[in-house]
């Protein structure tokens, strides 16, 4: 089931201190909704946000934050 989330200009989006003010072509950003999380391109604010539940949100946040992503 796809939703479409309309408004999320009341979130606080947070962008990784790995990302040098903004210069990596590769940055994501994050922000914690009531309900789940969301992430966006960095390059483009206002372009679409993947908008997931609470647990897989949890579960992507462990993923990354364990180095794992690095491994191809």
């Amino acid at each position: 089931m796809w939703t479409r989330a309309t408004d999320l200009s009341g979130v606080r989006w947070r962008t990784s201190s790995y990302t040098n003010g903004g210069s990596d072509p590769q940055c994501v950003e994050l922000a914690c909704l009531d309900d789940g999380g969301a992430i966006r391109d960095s390059k483009n604010p206002s372009g679409p946000a993947l908008i997931f539940p609470t647990r897989a949100f949890r579960a992507f946040i462990a993923y990354a934050g364990h180095g794992d992503s690095d491994r191809a």
